[in-house]
């Protein structure tokens, strides 16, 4: 006989990213997403930082990769943050214009054909993909990978 648990509360903690230059990821995810550093590693053979906010750890940023992000390699597939509103969209990609952040697809996508969720999709310092969305709102959004999620990259 299997015998199995499954714990009543169950959320996702944080986030553990492998960076190439923690000196240039860690003002990106800070700016773009607000994050402040809640602690950080600084001997130069063991570099780190644990970003987050009200003193919860969102995402802990590893200095431990040679090369950027690859999708032909097991792993991450991409992260997604939620927020509550299109306006905070709009400012979240003001921002990453302005640090000339690659994008995957151009403004605000719905998830699916006749999607309500949708939103933004682009690349950190290192190529990983991340996406910032509202789960409603997005209605009329073009969807550029049909009814495909739009969120697999494709």
């Amino acid at each position: 006989m299997t015998t199995s648990f499954h714990p009543a509360t169950l959320k996702t903690g944080h986030v553990g990213l492998s960076v190439t230059d923690l000196n240039r990821s860690l003002p990106f995810y800070a700016r773009v997403f607000g994050f402040e550093t809640l602690a950080e590693g600084k001997d130069d053979s063991r570099r780190w930082a644990f970003l987050g906010r009200d003193g919860e750890i969102v995402v802990a940023l590893w200095q431990q990769s040679q090369e950027g992000f690859a999708t032909a390699t097991a792993g991450l597939h991409h992260l997604s943050f939620q927020v509550d509103t299109l306006d905070e969209i709009a400012a979240t990609e003001a921002v990453l214009r302005e640090l000339n952040t690659e994008f995957v697809y151009d403004g605000v996508v719905a998830h699916a054909e006749g999607a309500a969720s949708g939103g933004i999709f682009f690349k950190d310092p290192d190529g990983l993909r991340l996406e910032v969305y509202v789960p409603t709102g997005a209605d009329g959004a073009p969807a550029p990978t049909g009814q495909e999620p739009t969120c697999g990259f494709f």
